[in-house]
Parts: C-alpha cells; structure tokens; sequence
C-alpha cells in the first residue's frame, strides 16, 4: 500500500496536473490539501485539453476524489466546474466528489478586498490572482472565518456574515474606496449553493482513515510550487498557504506516518507568473523560443509565464523542504531544438559561490547565476517511450540533474498528452 504526496519544486505550473491524472490510475483516492482556485491544472485526454481549479485531476480517471480542510473553496467555482465536467461526461456526484466541511469558504467580499488593495497598491502590488485566497486565508487565522460547516446550518451561516460584513464594509468604504456589500443578497446566493453541495460535504479525515485500513492507496495532490510556499517560498512573492509536502498531513487530516512517498515535479528549465525574483530568467531569443514553444501562459489567469534556464539552487531546496524520494521531469520536449542547455549549479554573491537558497530577497536579486553548459539535441522525443530511447544528450541533461539535486527521476514527461510520457518507476507499485 502506498500513499503519495505531489509537489511542484519550483514557482508552480511544473505539470503537476498532468502527473496527478497519470498516476490517479493507480490511486483509489485523490486528495487536494492547499490552496484555491488560483491555481490551474491543465490535463491533455484523447486530444481534448480540460483545467479544473478546485477539483482534483483525479476526477478524469473516475477516483474518489477529496477537497481537503487546507482549501479555501469558491462555491460559484466549484459549481461551475461540477457542470463543465459534467458537461464532458464526468460523474461529480457525492460518492465521487466530497469536500471538507473543515474547508473554508471564499465569500464576496473576500475578492472585493483583493482587488481594491492590488489597484491601491499600483506598481507595488504583489501580482494576486485577485480571487479572495489570500483574504480569505487571513480570515482563518483570525478565527473569524466561515467553513462549509457552517454554510450548512442556514442560521449560523446568516448571523456570521452580517457581524463579519459589518467590518469588512467599514474597511472596503473607508480604507479602499470601494463599494459595499449588501449581506442579504449575500447569505441567499450562497445558502442557494449549499442546497447543492450539501451531500458533498464530510468529514474527509473518517474518510481516508477507513479507506487506509480497507488497503487502498492515496494521492495526495498540492497546487502551485515549494517556493511559493508561505513560509518557505519567496515572501512577499507568494501564495497564502504551505504548498510543501508537510501540509498534506494539516491540509487533509492524516498522520505523517502514513505518508510513504514524496514526489517532486520539475519542469525541464525554470518558469514564474507574476512578480519575484527569478535568478535564471531569460531576457533573450532562448527564453522567447522556450516560452513560445511550452506555450507559457497561466492555467488560471492566462499571464505570459517568465522562462528561464534550469536552477538547482532552487531544487535542491525543495528536496530537503519536502522530503522528496523521486522527481519527475515534464516538459523535456521543449527543449528539443536548442545547441546548449544550461543548468544554474550555484549563486555568485559579492564574489562568492552561494550553494544555498536565500531567504533575503534583496540578496537573492543580486545573486547571478552559476551555469555548467551542456550540448542539447535536435531529435523529435514526444513518441519515445522509452529512456535508452532518448537521444544521448537528453539522457546526459537528465543525468546531471539526478546529480545535482541528489534525488532519482522515476518519471519524464515528452508531451502534454497522458501517453506522452516514460514511466520508470511506477509509485504505487
């Protein structure tokens, strides 16, 4: 039996969908424990490209699949995602979809605030996807936020959003110069969607504990990547929860001890959507052709995504932030076409090599990249299937990072589609 965390290691969009739908065969449970609907997972079935926001991917592979207490959920998202895969004739019933009733809920004006503080900020905001994560996040630590649990009890519901509306309305009108919420029209819409999700909501821990002892096996699925982790990540520059592999055990409601393994997707080079600092980022013709040929956009918000050479400054951090046993290479392909790749082994900071991720960001920005230079490969590699298959200088390229982040590649990625991929080592076997 196995139960097995998935994290992305760098700044997110490492292809986290792609994996979780690839191994969800194998899984009986699939199980998301951080994070919203800022995040995307983009999956590539017979052709046809589906992304879903708060629905595990393992829904594409009929799993059981569960939204974790670590959530924050927009029920309006959720909804329209129950219809979309519906639409696509996915069953998103109650017996294959359930969410926490731990999970906090996304309210109105949760997104009203993000929005007006990013436009008060101007040049100086952090670049949120302004969906209410954050704000929403801050009412959990605060204790005065609203669960699915409470949703549920109409009364409880009712009197929550009009002492909490009080304050917020104060804050948007004053503070932010923004419109009011009216609480009424409010607390009706959203007890309108309680009448559907009602038989979604459970209490997920009983869930997984049972299916543990019944013998089935766990995926547990993160969303964004380690560094923008919010303790871990490149603060301010980052999301409002843990996305490293400890959180899944906070975030779902299961003890580490049964946490078998942790598996770490990489991208083959280094991309980030918004603001932050980016050691290895490409100004030129290279990041250019490698963003145009990954097609880096936003799942989420459709933001051109920066590119940049692979960093193993950056990974070898994740390895020992999330305890990671395998890695897992996407988007190696793109690649494909280049004379050199190069790999960022280390940091020059004030005429030293720095070999450890810093904290400082005003450090990390002076830090210049420490490159080793390596030939590429001009083969076409999507319809390979097998390693001793891929051209040597691929081969070379994956060897060096199994080297330089001292963790073993047990699966490679040559193509967006599910069969576009080289499985060496089956997790769940």
């Amino acid at each position: 039996m196995s139960n097995i965390v998935i994290v992305g290691t760098q700044w997110g969009d490492e292809g986290k969908g792609k994996i979780v739908d690839l191994l969800a065969e194998y899984a009986d449970i699939v199980v998301r424990f951080q994070g919203g609907n800022n995040a995307g997972h983009t999956m590539v079935v017979n052709g046809e490209q589906l992304i879903t926001h708060l629905v595990p991917s393992g829904i594409l592979q009929k799993k059981t699949c569960l939204i974790g207490n670590g959530m924050v959920v927009d029920p309006a998202v959720l909804l329209k995602e129950f219809d979309n895969l519906s639409n696509n004739g996915i069953d998103v019933g109650p017996d294959k979809l359930k969410v926490s009733e731990k999970a906090h809920i996304i309210m109105p004006y949760h997104k009203a605030i993000d929005l007006a503080r990013e436009k008060m900020k101007g040049d100086k905001k952090i670049g949120t996807t302004g969906r209410g994560i954050g704000p929403c996040y801050e009412d959990k630590a605060t204790r005065r936020g609203i669960r699915f649990v409470d949703l549920l009890d109409p009364e409880v519901f009712r009197e929550k959003v009009n002492i909490i509306l009080e304050e917020k309305n104060f804050y948007l009108k004053r503070y932010l110069s923004a419109e009011t919420l009216d609480p009424d029209s409010m607390t009706d819409q959203y007890l309108g969607y309680a009448e559907i999700l009602a038989p979604h909501v459970v209490n997920i821990s009983i869930v997984m504990s049972q299916a543990i002892k019944a013998g089935q096996q766990i995926l547990f699925e993160g969303a964004q990547g380690t560094h923008l982790d919010i303790d871990h990540g490149t603060y301010p520059y980052v999301t409002s929860s843990n996305t490293v592999s400890g959180n899944a055990c906070c975030g779902a409601g299961i003890g580490p001890k049964e946490i078998t393994g942790v598996i770490g997707i990489v991208k083959a080079y280094t991309t980030r959507v918004g603001k932050g600092p980016f050691p290895t980022e490409l100004f030129d013709e290279t990041g250019d052709a490698i963003q145009k040929k990954g097609a880096e956009f936003g799942a989420t918000t459709g933001r051109r995504r920066r590119c940049g050479w692979l960093d193993t400054v950056l990974l070898r951090n994740s390895a020992r932030l999330n305890g990671l046993t395998d890695l897992v290479i996407t988007k190696l392909d793109v690649l494909g076409g280049l004379k050199s790749l190069k790999i960022c082994t280390g940091y020059e900071y004030n005429s030293k090599i720095v070999h450890d991720f810093p904290a400082n960001l005003k450090i990390l920005e002076a830090c210049k990249p420490v490159y080793e230079t390596l030939p590429g490969w001009s083969e076409e590699i999507s319809d390979i299937r097998k390693i001793e298959d891929l051209p040597q200088n691929a081969k070379n390229y994956l060897d060096r990072i199994e080297e330089l982040t001292e963790t073993p590649i047990n699966i490679i990625s040559v193509g967006p589609g599910r069969n576009e991929t080289i499985l060496l080592i089956n997790p769940f076997s």
